[in-house]
């Protein structure tokens, strides 16, 4: 059929709508008298209304288009990573710089007094009436230029035998002078904090050296041995008489074990008690022995002593094997601090603590919280994936079911401190007193697992972590493609075959970033190990060379309630406030290498089972 090009132009024009002329007004004379103007007040009031529904056609498409939310979203995000990352930075910063020696001032006061130590901080406060009043006309006319503000200096000036303080405030209107001596020097101590002050005179052995006339070289000679001395003293008495102790104790319940199994009349417990008092001979024979080196030992020790005085004067005698670390503070090269600096460094990770847990190391609360988060996560994997794979692969999925997940997910939100009570009144009174009376009935009313301990600890938090690797782990199963579980089932593999070899290895990084999660709130958890195991110091690791040389029944030191004791319990807040820096950082740092390991763990498998990528 041919079409019409006329019919083609035309028919536009046929089907568009004529639009009727506008009908102009007319005068009383029947000619036209142009355009009607409305009034200048209805024009306003049509302009006005046109402005509203313009502002609201604009407001509803910005709200629609979503700019608000985002905004809101990414400025919290951002508010929340600087937040972080300034936390971090002060922990970092603090925590690093805490060992770093810092110079000694001598401050002279307008009362007469003296003060040395090292600067702690600088704050300004506003001084009471009745101070002000007490001071000169110049020092008031200075502070109230300030509006009434003036600035004070805190030292820490040690010597807490001698002043029964660790720190002091000094306002700066009462400071006449401020000087750094080269002869002052700092010792760190055993007992009683830092020592601030000069060597008066050195006692080696009889013979008297003045601390004017005394060398550098012959002062660490002599402290070098002093240290082997203190180091003995304390293998003799910790390791080796320990060990006896504990051999001796084991006897004696071996003893009384065969007592209460064929009875004290009986031929078996004359026959363990001849064996038993032959053993004794002879522990004890050690034992004295080595007790009386350890006395041999101490008398030497003890004359070898140094004489301090602080810069008013006062003296103090010490035994060199007393001071761990002296150093002139004012005199220091670079170098010298640089090694200051990292010997303090490795006596806080290799050490025990001291000074009620502000000076020292925390080597046993790396070692328990390291020990408590292996076993964590060895005892909340298992239970975690298995939970999670009878859910999702086996389980018919109905209300009961559903009600299970719910539960998980409600248990997560549980207080820790629930979990705490939990552990201990099931875990240590049931569980642990059922094993004390069916395998420790010599040791009773002391109880071995009818307590706090390593084991019960571990898994306390491993029943608090739980939830988050069964919710992590469903995701990462049900992320697995169904289409390779139907491939494996139509090649003949069984439904355990299928989730072996094929749901599981791909569901494997999944797992691990639950595992990540349960590690990471593990590690940081203190208030349930304040009931099931954690003390303040721990005088036997979990770990040594007794057999069966693994004691999970022992009590345990751990960082986060270390960081808890020394910044809440401690007899001085001041003294405290480095050590909870450096110590939180810590524990930042050993939950960062044990998530970087399971990161790396995570990484691998990812790259093997690429395909099950999600």
């Amino acid at each position: 059929m041919k079409s019409d090009p006329h019919r083609a132009v035309t028919l536009p024009l046929l089907l568009k709508k004529e639009e009727p002329a506008p009908v102009l007004p007319t005068d009383h004379t029947g000619q036209d008298a142009g355009p009607v103007v409305p009034p200048a007040e209805s024009v306003g009031k049509e302009l006005s209304r046109m402005q509203i529904e313009r502002r609201r056609s604009t407001a509803w498409d910005f709200r629609a288009r979503g700019e608000p939310f985002v905004w809101g979203l990414g400025g919290a995000l951002a508010v929340g990573i600087i937040m972080i990352l300034g936390f971090i930075a002060l922990v970092v910063y603090n925590g690093i710089m805490t060992f770093y020696p810092q110079p000694l001032e001598v401050v002279s006061l307008r009362g007469g007094g003296t003060v040395a130590g090292e600067l702690a901080r600088v704050e300004s406060f506003r001084p009471g009436p009745d101070i002000l009043q007490q001071l000169p006309e110049d020092i008031r006319a200075r502070i109230g230029n300030d509006k009434g503000f003036a600035r004070r200096f805190l030292y820490r000036t040690g010597n807490y035998d001698l002043y029964n303080e660790d720190f002091r405030w000094v306002p700066e209107y009462d400071v006449v002078k401020r000087s750094t001596p080269k002869e002052l020097y700092f010792f760190e101590r055993l007992e009683w904090g830092p020592f601030i002050g000069t060597i008066k005179s050195i006692d080696l052995k009889d013979v008297v050296v003045d601390g004017a006339a005394l060398k550098t070289g012959t002062l660490n000679e002599a402290m070098d041995q002093a240290a082997a001395r203190r180091s003995r003293i304390r293998q003799l008495e910790r390791n080796e008489m320990g060990k006896i102790n504990h051999y001796l104790e084991r006897g004696r319940l071996a003893l009384k074990k065969v007592e209460m199994t064929h009875g004290e009349h009986s031929p078996q417990y004359r026959q363990a008690q001849r064996e038993y008092r032959e053993a004794a001979a002879k522990l004890e024979a050690q034992h004295a022995e080595l007790s009386k080196e350890a006395q041999l030992i101490k008398d030497q020790d003890s004359k070898f002593t140094v004489t301090l005085a602080d810069v008013e004067g006062k003296e103090k005698t010490l035994k060199l094997s007393e001071i761990v670390r002296f150093y002139p503070a004012n005199s220091l090269t670079f170098t010298d601090k640089l090694r200051i600096y990292f010997s303090r460094w490795w006596e806080f990770l290799s050490q025990e603590p001291r000074e009620a847990n502000t000076e020292g190391g925390v080597m046993p609360a790396i070692f328990g919280t390291f020990c408590m988060t292996v076993l964590l996560a060895l005892a909340v994997a298992p239970f975690g994936v298995v939970a999670a794979l009878y859910l999702r692969e086996y389980a018919k999925q109905g209300k009961l079911v559903s009600l299970v997940r719910v539960c998980v997910n409600n248990l997560a939100g549980v207080p820790s401190i629930v979990y705490g009570v939990f552990g201990l009144g099931f875990f240590a009174y049931v569980l642990g007193g059922s094993i004390d009376a069916l395998l420790f009935p010599e040791r009773l009313p002391n109880p071995t697992y009818g307590t706090g301990g390593l084991l019960w600890a571990s898994l306390t938090l491993a029943l608090l972590t739980v939830p988050v690797v069964i919710v992590a782990t469903e995701e990462a199963l049900a992320a697995v493609p169904q289409s390779m579980r139907e491939g494996s089932l139509a090649c003949g593999a069984s439904k355990w075959q299928t989730i072996k070899y094929i749901v599981l290895p791909r569901a494997m990084p999944g797992i691990m970033t639950g595992l990540i999660l349960a590690m990471a709130r593990g590690a940081g958890e203190v208030a349930p190990l304040m009931l099931v195991g954690v003390v303040k110091l721990a005088p036997e690791l979990p770990i040594d060379s007794i057999f069966p040389y693994i004691h999970l029944e022992r009590s345990f030191m751990h960082l986060g309630f270390h960081i808890y004791d020394v910044g809440f319990q401690s007899r001085n807040s001041e003294a405290a406030r480095p050590m909870v820096y450096v110590t939180t950082f810590l524990l930042i740092s050993l939950v960062f290498a044990l998530n970087a390991a399971s990161i790396m763990i995570r990484n691998r498998l990812k790259k093997k089972f690429f395909g099950g990528h999600f």
